[in-house]
């Protein structure tokens, strides 16, 4: 038999946190080729019932496991507070982690597991999954192809309307500490910085007028960027509009797709691209640009694929040393840094600049 034939063995997987997140880390290990769900770590009663109908063992903690059964990686999607201690515990024993965003809830608590997640040289993905999307990966490749010209500008928004019980359910998403700045802003951030670069400073206006929360209910934001890009980007969780990643990317069928709908354009000299729809809108001849010529225009070919699958693959690799992380843990720690330069220049009305290290 040749090499090639001999079947690669199967990682085996523990998911720490059964919440609903967790069990959406389940699903898509159970359903990857490359890997196996070997066991549930929760301490709530509510887990066994899971554990059981999916025919896996249940530890009570990551001690409990790590003694009995070892796996070959751990997803941890528990409560933010627990990411840090978890991930030091998890590396102490020298297993590879997917630790879910945010890094950590304060900056300084986040710099302190980068150091020793470097010092350490261990394996640690954070959990940006749309990262690991194909729009992204596309969309990437577009503006290194220098088809838009030199980078000048991004507009972005996230703007969608939760609903009355999406507070109801949770009053603590209504009270400081919760807030779309702090929710939803980190997705964006690290999609931003993937596109555009580093951000190196922020400026903020929020308002609370619809909701009346003493947390922002709308958020307009202005950025710049090391490379000299500037950006826009209108942050809301109470404007009926379908600008937004999960109603435009297709990604997460939970939302209604609106087709004709982009939540991020990347404009430079030459041109520019509409994410998600991919329409890109380029001069012909550079050497003749001017706002009283025609774009050409086409639609960037795209195979749109589940980012959580392509997540988990990754990590596999990065288990496995075939691959460094898409996403570092240094990088978890500037996706923060910027959020909470974000909620700072609302709250002082300055500049906030971020330090890139």
């Amino acid at each position: 038999m040749h090499m090639s034939q001999l079947a690669t063995p199967k990682l085996r997987l523990a998911v720490v946190g059964a919440g609903a997140m967790g069990q959406v880390h389940m699903d898509v290990v159970r359903r990857c080729p490359g890997c196996t769900l070997s066991a549930i770590v929760d301490p709530l009663p509510a887990a066994a019932g899971l554990a059981a109908q999916i025919g896996v063992p249940l530890y009570p903690t990551i001690d409990a496991l790590l003694a009995q059964d070892r796996p070959d990686g751990l997803i941890l999607a528990t409560p933010n507070a627990l990411h840090v201690p978890q991930a030091r515990q998890c590396m102490a024993a020298g297993v590879p982690i997917l630790l879910e965003k945010p890094i950590a809830t304060t900056v300084a608590e986040g710099e302190q597991l980068v150091q020793e997640v470097e010092q350490r040289k261990a394996s640690v993905l954070i959990g940006h999954h749309r990262a690991h999307s194909p729009i992204m990966a596309k969309a990437r490749a577009v503006i290194d192809s220098g088809q838009l010209g030199r980078l000048v500008a991004v507009m972005g928004s996230a703007t969608f309307y939760k609903p009355d019980a999406y507070y109801a359910e949770a009053p603590w998403r209504s009270a400081i500490g919760g807030g779309p700045i702090l929710l939803n802003l980190i997705h964006e951030v690290h999609n931003l910085r993937m596109l555009c670069g580093d951000i190196v400073a922020v400026q903020a206006f929020a308002s609370q007028a619809v909701r009346g929360f003493p947390v922002e209910d709308t958020v307009a934001i202005n950025l710049r960027f090391a490379s000299g890009v500037l950006g826009t980007f209108l942050l809301s969780d109470t404007a009926a509009c379908p600008r937004s990643w999960e109603q435009t990317s297709q990604e997460n069928k939970a939302y209604a797709h609106e087709p004709d709908e982009d939540c991020y354009v990347i404009t430079g000299t030459n041109g520019a691209l509409s994410i998600p729809t991919m329409r890109l809108k380029t001069y012909p001849r550079p050497e003749d640009r001017s706002w009283w010529k025609a774009f050409e225009t086409r639609v960037v070919d795209l195979v749109r694929d589940d980012p959580l699958k392509h997540q988990l693959e990754h990590f596999c690799a990065v288990i496995r040393h075939q691959a460094a992380p898409l996403v570092s843990a240094r990088d978890g720690l500037q996706n923060l840094r910027v959020t909470q330069a974000v909620a700072e220049a609302a709250r002082t009305g300055r500049v906030i600049d971020i330090p890139s290290h």
